[in-house]
């Protein structure tokens, strides 16, 4: 039982804190508040963080109807609605059930002690009994570890592609957001566009109608490609990097590094969370109520899935929100 009396005036009692407030952490919240339970979403960015990171002219693999929440319809212009109907819609979400969220609020610690969680961020201090980690995994890059990595050339985020007109531009990767980046910038007017991709072939999950686009892009030389190939290191001016017929170096203005991202870890572990012995570090957690090996911590979202980050989205996980407050509920 949590000890609601220690530190009583140092901190905030509530019985579920929610971090993160995408999507699924929302509709966690949602449900909490549906149920009477005092809760709290916290994010250290914005509303929908991860969402308001990608790019300006993105359109979801998803239909509208399967990103909603809270009962709440989600009415697109077209069946695959754009991002930016999609930050509208949760904002409209959240507004709508004035949910209990704090933004721009990291948190910086998470003890448990007298089985309560106790968080503490530089704007204050709370304390749960139950504790949802539902941080999915946009906001962590997965970085090349060359040297000049660090410069400001290097970019880790995509938005959208006139600050890269008149620029040569090397793209890193060969998944659905670098092929993307590819040609879109291509089309927008970039001096020169070149892909360093580390497989083989350009990815066999890139999105159906895209694929055939890009094969005939690299295919008729309007975008070039280097397969099996690694950035060695990265200078103001160039890049030096490796494939199967050696070392090359070409002139550059910026790279998009487009390779992917991982869920917050270093967090999981802090707390106990325990890893299956796979390669995709998949967090263990009971698949009926979502709690982890430590009581009362339960995940939620894409962080379920550990470094595969593309088998849990917002319209297969809307149902972990209901799930681990019905278990709080019984408790």
């Amino acid at each position: 039982m949590c000890n609601l009396f220690q530190d009583l005036y140092l901190y905030s009692m509530l019985d579920v804190i929610i971090i993160g407030a995408g999507p699924i952490g929302l509709a966690c919240g949602i449900e909490a508040k549906k149920r009477g339970l005092n809760y709290l979403i916290i994010d250290k960015g914005t509303l929908v963080n991860s969402i308001y990171h990608y790019p300006m002219g993105m359109t979801f693999f998803s239909t509208s109807d399967k990103l909603e929440i809270g009962n709440i319809p989600f009415i697109s212009h077209n069946a695959k609605p754009t991002r930016a109907e999609a930050l509208e819609y949760y904002r409209r979400v959240a507004s709508h059930w004035k949910l209990n969220i704090n933004l721009y609020e990291e948190v910086d610690n998470i003890n448990k002690q007298d089985g309560c969680y106790k968080l503490t961020t530089k704007k204050g201090k709370y304390s749960c009994s139950n504790l949802i980690i539902a941080t999915g995994f946009y906001d962590r890059p997965y970085f090349l570890e060359v040297p000049g990595e660090e410069l400001p050339k290097v970019k880790h985020y995509y938005s959208e592609p006139h600050p890269y007109f008149g620029m040569d531009l090397v793209v890193v990767g060969a998944a659905n957001s670098a092929v993307d980046v590819a040609l879109e910038t291509y089309r927008k007017g970039a001096k020169s566009v070149t892909m360093i991709i580390r497989e083989k072939e350009i990815g066999e999950n890139v999105k159906y109608w895209v694929r055939p686009d890009i094969l005939n892009r690299i295919r008729e030389g309007s975008i070039t490609a280097y397969f099996e190939a690694r950035i060695e290191r990265i200078t103001t001016n160039e890049v030096y990097f490796n494939d199967i017929n050696g070392h090359h170096n070409i002139e550059n203005d910026f790279v998009l590094a487009m390779t992917g991202y991982e869920p917050n870890f270093e967090m999981l572990e802090r707390i106990g969370v325990e890893f299956h012995q796979d390669e995709f570090k998949t967090p263990v957690y009971n698949t009926e109520n979502m709690e982890s090996n430590v009581k009362g911590v339960y995940l939620a979202g894409v962080v379920c899935g550990g470094y595969k980050t593309n088998k849990w989205f917002i319209e297969n996980s809307r149902i972990h929100a209901l799930q681990i407050i019905e278990a709080i509920s019984k408790r």
